[in-house]
C-alpha cells in the first residue's frame, strides 16, 4: 500500500497548545499528574509526526519542508544529529544546498555521519569543488572519514579535475585501511583516474582490489571507453563474464558504446545476444546502447529491428535509426520511417532533416533530393544553419553549382562551416582551380579551415601537378598546426608521392599518427614511382608492427608483385589472405588474376576467375588481357562472349585487350569483327584502338588496307601507329607504300628523326639516290637549327 506524502500538522491543528508546552516535555513521557491530558495528546502527536518525518521516503513540498523544520526546532531537536542529516538531505533534494550550511553549521558535535551528509548535499547538487572543502574542514576539524566518505570524495575529484586532491584521497584512503573493507572506495579511484585521463593508475587500482563487484568492474570498463580503450574496455567485460559477475543496464551501455565506437559489429551481435539470454533486454538504457551501436556499425537492417523493441522511442532514438539508413543510400526505408516518425506525432527537427538531405545527397538521388527540398519549404519546417548547411551538401554532391552557388551566397558569410562545405564541394566535383581560389579567399578573410578542406585543396594541388602550391599548403598546415591530423598527413603523403618525392612522403609518414590509410598511401606512392621492392617491403614492416591491411592494402602489393613477376612474394600474400579469412571482393579477386597471369600462371589466374561470384567489367577486361598477354586470342574471344552472355557491357578497354590480343596471335579476321562489333556498343575508337588495327593489318601484310585505315581516322595519328605502318612497311619490303607513309609522318610531326632515318633508307633500298640525298640534308639541317648543349664541367 502506497504510504503518503509526510504532513506534518494538518490545517486545523491547535498550534496554541504547541506553543504552550514547554520543550523539554516533548520527548518524555511521564506518569505524572500534573500534566494534562491535552498536553499528553500534543506530546503523542508531535512524537508521531517527528517519526513520520524520519521514516518517510517521499520528498516533502518546500512548504512543508518548512513547517516541519519548525517542528524539529520547537521541540527542541535541532542539534540532534539524525534530525539535522535528514533536514540536509532534504534541502539538498529540493536544490538548496546553502540551507542545508545553514542546518549544518548550527549543529554541534558533528561526526561522520553529518559531515557525510552535508558533503554529499553538495556533491549531489554538482557542486563538487565546494564538496572537497568541506572534505578539507572535515579532515582540519580531525574526523576521521568512513567508507561513506571516500567514494563521494574521489567521485568529486574526478568531476572537479581535482587529481593531485585525489592521489591524497587515495594515500588517505590506503592509511585508513578503506580499500580493502569496501568496493565502492576502489570503484571511485578507480572513477577518479579514469575522469583524470589516468587509464593505467585505474586498472592498477582495480588490479588491486580484493572484492570486485559489478559497480568496481563497471567503473574500470566505462573508464576505459572514457579514454579511448575500447579494446581493452571489453576485454574487461570478457573477464567479468568469466568471473561470474552480471553486469548491470551501466556496464551494458558501456560495452555497446565500445563495440560502437570500434565498429566491431560481430563482438556486438555476441552481446546483444548474450543480453537477450540473461533477460537484460528490457531496460530503456540498454535498448538505446543496441540502437545506437548498430547504427555506428552502420547495420541499418539489425538498427531497425532495435529500434522495433523500444518501448519507448523518443525524437532521438528515431533520429538514430533514420541516420543509419541515410549515411547507407537506403533512402526508401529513410523517407518512409519519416512518414511514420510524424504519424507518431514526433515532429522533425534540424538534425532529422539535415540526416535526410546529406542521405540523399550521398546516394545521389537527385530528383529525390529537390522533392524533400520542396516538401521542407512548404510545411515550413525548422530552417536553420544546420539546414542550410546540409541543403548546400547536397546540392554540392550533386553538382548542381549554379543552386550551390545561390544557397551560399544568401547565406551567412562568416560560417566557417559554409566555406568549407564549398570548397570541398569544388574539389570532389574536379574544379580544382575553383577550390583553391576560393580557400585562398577564405584565408584572406580570416576564416578558419578545417581538416576536409586542407586535404581538398592538397589533393586538387596533386591532381593539377601544381608542386609549388601544394607545398605552400604544406606550409599553412604546419603554421595552423594541422599536419598531426592523420587525414591531413595523408593527403600530404599522396601529394609528395605523386611529385615524385619519395624522402618527403616517407618523412612526413614517420612523424605523423598513422592508420591503415598511411600505410597504404605511401604504398601505393612507392608503386606509383615504381618502386616496386620498396612497396613490399613496407607491407612487411607492416605486418610486423601489428597493424593489419585491409583489401585496398592488399591490392596494392598485389600490384607491386605482378610488376615484379615475384611468384613468391604473391604466394605469401595470397596464403596469407586465406589465413586471415579476407572476404576475397572483387578489387581483390582481380588483382590476385592479374598477379598469377603476370607470374605466368594463366591456369590459376582461371581459377580464382571462374571462382568469383561476381565480377565486374574490370574483372572481365584483366582476365582478357591475360590471355592476350600469353598470346592466347582464340581464349580471351571466348571470355568476351562469356561477358555478353552475362549482360556485362563491355567497355574501351575491353576491346582494347581484345584487338591487342588478337594483333599478337594475327587473328586478322576477328579483329576486323570485333573492330566492326565496337560500334554496336556505341565506342568510338581511340588511337589505342587504331595502332592495334594498324599493327594487325601490318603484321598480315595487308599495307595497303593499314594506309587505307591510317588515312581515314577521325583524328590525327600519332607517332605509334605511323611507326607500326613504316615498320610493317620495312618487314615487308613494300617500299613505295612506305615512302608515301613516311612523308605523311614527316607532315604531322616534323620533329622526328626517325621518320627521316626510316625513310632514307627505303628510298637507298630503291636506288632513289637523289632523294635520300636530299632527306638526309633536310634532316641535317633540322639539327643544326637546334641549339647546341653545353657542360659547365
Amino acid at each position: 500500500m502506497k504510504s503518503e506524502p509526510f504532513e506534518p500538522f494538518p490545517s486545523k491543528f491547535p498550534m496554541h497548545l504547541l506553543a504552550r508546552s514547554p520543550a523539554s516535555l516533548i520527548f518524555r513521557r511521564s506518569s505524572s499528574s500534573s500534566i494534562s491530558s491535552n498536553s499528553s495528546a500534543v506530546c503523542n502527536y508531535v512524537i508521531a509526526q517527528l517519526d513520520r518525518f524520519l521514516s518517510s521516503p517521499h520528498c516533502p513540498t518546500r512548504d512543508c519542508l518548512s513547517r516541519s523544520h519548525a517542528l524539529i526546532i520547537t521541540s527542541g531537536n535541532s542539534a540532534n544529529p539524525f534530525f539535522s542529516a535528514k533536514l540536509i538531505y532534504l534541502y539538498a533534494s529540493s536544490n538548496s544546498p546553502f540551507s542545508s550550511i545553514e542546518i549544518f553549521r548550527g549543529t554541534p558535535n558533528k561526526d561522520a555521519f553529518l559531515w557525510n551528509s552535508i558533503i554529499k548535499s553538495h556533491f549531489s547538487n554538482g557542486l563538487y569543488s565546494r564538496s572537497l572543502e568541506l572534505f578539507s574542514e572535515m579532515r582540519s576539524a580531525d574526523c576521521l572519514p568512513n567508507h561513506f566518505t571516500l567514494p563521494m570524495v574521489a567521485s568529486a575529484c574526478g568531476e572537479a579535475g581535482w587529481p593531485n586532491f585525489g592521489m591524497c584521497v587515495h594515500g588517505l584512503a590506503s592509511k585508513c585501511g578503506l580499500l580493502g573493507c569496501s568496493s565502492a572506495v576502489g570503484s571511485s579511484l578507480v572513477y577518479m583516474y579514469s575522469k583524470s585521463g589516468e587509464i593505467g593508475d585505474a586498472c592498477k587500482i582495480f588490479d588491486e582490489m580484493p572484492d570486485r563487484d559489478v559497480v568496481a568492474w563497471t567503473a574500470v570498463l566505462v573508464g576505459c571507453l572514457q579514454n579511448g580503450e575500447e579494446e581493452k574496455g571489453l576485454e574487461f567485460l570478457c573477464e567479468m563474464l568469466s568471473c561470474d559477475v552480471r553486469p548491470n543496464s551501466r556496464t551494458m551501455e558501456g560495452a555497446f558504446q565500445a563495440c560502437g565506437n570500434m565498429g566491431a559489429l560481430l563482438e556486438g551481435s555476441c552481446l546483444h545476444g548474450l543480453m537477450v539470454k540473461n533477460g537484460a533486454g528490457s531496460s530503456p538504457v540498454v535498448q538505446s546502447s543496441v540502437l545506437s551501436m548498430y547504427t555506428k556499425c552502420e547495420c541499418p537492417d539489425e538498427a531497425y529491428r532495435s529500434f522495433c523493441e523500444v518501448v519507448d522511442k523518443n525524437i532521438f532514438t528515431w533520429t538514430s535509426v533514420i541516420g543509419v539508413h541515410a549515411r547507407v543510400g537506403k533512402m526508401r526505408e529513410c523517407i518512409s520511417l519519416f512518414h511514420q516518425m510524424q504519424d507518431a506525432e514526433f515532429y522533425p527537427d534540424r538534425i532529422v532533416i539535415s540526416c535526410m538531405l546529406l542521405g540523399f545527397g550521398n546516394s545521389m538521388n537527385v530528383l529525390e533530393g529537390k522533392t524533400f527540398h520542396g516538401l521542407v519549404l512548404r510545411r515550413r519546417y525548422l530552417f536553420d544553419q544546420m539546414v542550410d548547411n546540409a541543403l548546400l551538401s547536397m546540392y554540392c554532391k550533386f553538382r548542381q553549382l549554379d543552386i550551390a552557388n545561390k544557397l551560399f551566397d544568401r547565406g551567412n558569410k562568416l560560417d566557417k562551416e559554409r566555406w568549407n562545405i564549398m570548397v570541398l564541394g569544388y574539389g570532389k566535383i574536379g574544379l580544382e582551380e575553383n577550390c583553391i581560389k576560393l580557400f585562398k579567399e577564405m584565408h584572406y578573410l580570416g576564416i578558419e579551415a578545417d581538416s576536409n578542406s586542407l586535404v581538398s585543396v592538397i589533393s586538387s594541388s596533386s591532381r593539377m601537378r601544381e608542386n609549388s602550391i601544394g607545398r605552400q599548403f604544406h606550409c599553412y598546415a604546419i603554421k595552423c598546426l594541422m599536419d598531426s591530423d592523420v587525414s591531413v598527413a595523408n593527403s600530404l603523403i599522396d601529394f609528395y608521392g605523386s611529385c615524385g618525392d619519395l624522402s618527403m612522403a616517407h618523412s612526413i609518414f614517420s612523424k605523423a599518427m598513422r592508420d591503415v590509410v598511411s600505410w597504404n598511401t605511401l604504398m601505393s606512392a612507392y608503386a606509383h614511382n615504381k618502386r616496386y621492392v620498396d612497396a613490399i617491403s613496407l607491407f612487411n614492416r607492416m605486418r610486423l608492427k601489428g597493424i593489419s591491411p585491409n583489401s585496398a592494402t592488399l591490392v596494392t602489393v598485389l600490384s607491386a608483385c605482378s610488376n615484379l613477376a615475384s611468384l613468391e612474394d604473391g604466394e605469401r600474400i595470397h596464403q596469407f589472405i586465406t589465413e586471415n579469412q579476407f572476404k576475397l571482393n572483387v578489387s581483390l579477386a582481380t588483382a590476385l588474376i592479374d598477379m598469377y597471369a603476370k607470374c605466368g600462371k594463366l591456369e590459376k589466374s582461371r581459377q580464382i576467375f571462374d571462382s568469383m561470384n561476381k565480377r565486374d567489367v574490370i574483372s572481365w577486361n584483366v582476365m582478357i588481357s591475360c590471355y592476350g598477354m600469353h598470346g592466347d586470342a582464340k581464349s580471351a574471344i571466348d571470355v568476351f562472349q562469356l561477358m555478353e552472355n552475362s549482360n556485362r557491357r563491355p567497355n574501351n578497354l575491353t576491346f582494347l585487350g581484345l584487338l591487342s590480343a588478337c594483333a599478337h596471335s594475327g587473328l586478322v579476321k576477328e579483329g576486323k569483327y570485333l573492330f566492326d562489333r565496337m560500334e554496336s556498343y556505341s565506342i568510338k575508337p581511340d588511337l589505342k584502338h587504331y595502332a592495334c588495327m594498324v599493327d594487325l593489318l601490318g603484321k598480315s601484310g595487308d599495307l595497303k588496307g593499314a594506309e587505307e585505315l591510317v588515312l581515314s581516322m577521325p583524328m590525327s595519328p600519332d607517332g605509334g601507329i605511323w611507326g607500326a605502318l613504316l615498320s610493317a612497311c620495312r618487314i615487308h619490303g613494300e617500299i613505295d607504300i612506305g615512302v608515301r607513309v613516311a612523308k605523311h609522318a614527316i607532315e604531322s610531326d616534323p620533329g622526328n628523326d626517325g621518320y627521316y632515318v626510316l625513310l632514307s633508307n627505303m628510298c637507298t633500298s630503291i636506288g632513289r639516290w637523289e632523294e635520300a640525298e636530299m632527306v638526309r640534308r633536310t634532316m641535317k639541317g633540322r639539327i643544326e637549327e637546334r641549339r647546341a648543349g653545353w657542360s659547365a664541367i
